[in-house]
């Protein structure tokens, strides 16, 4: 019995990581409930600030806020397009970028599909050209 208890009581080196995993979440609670009462209590003493100030404040914020999004916008935007032009640049110096065999897949695909409209296209035509003379012989029988 004292054998087993033995081989399943934690190694030291298991016991230092608890300990040390322990007091780094012990610290870390009271780090976050120090931020959080001093978020409280600055809160309580801006409020009256913020309340006096909000017809100046709350349209700049709003300026701010539109502002900063307009610009993560374009600055979005423009990587966008850049990464689409370094593409399109290396799909057409032949260095296979991801995708690219989807789009020659699809662009194959396309030209089959086109090839087969235009055989149709031209049957059609050939059909009605008949119909047409057809029509046209009887009528002058």
């Amino acid at each position: 019995m004292s054998q087993r208890l033995h081989d399943s009581a934690p190694t030291t080196c298991q016991t230092a990581k608890f300990l040390t995993a322990a007091m780094i979440g012990a610290i870390l609670l009271v780090l976050s409930g120090l931020t959080l009462t001093g978020t409280v209590i600055s809160l309580i003493i801006v409020t009256p600030i913020l309340v006096l100030f909000s017809p100046i404040l709350v349209p700049a914020g709003i300026v701010i806020f539109l502002a900063t999004a307009g610009f993560l916008f374009s600055g979005g935007c423009g990587v966008a397009a850049l990464s689409a032009l370094s593409w399109i640049y290396n799909y057409l110096a032949g260095k296979h970028p991801p995708g690219s065999d989807h789009l020659d897949y699809a662009r194959m695909k396309i030209a089959n599909k086109a090839r087969d409209m235009t055989e149709r296209a031209r049957e059609y035509g050939q059909y009605v050209q008949n119909k047409a003379q057809e029509a046209t012989h009887g009528h002058a029988a």
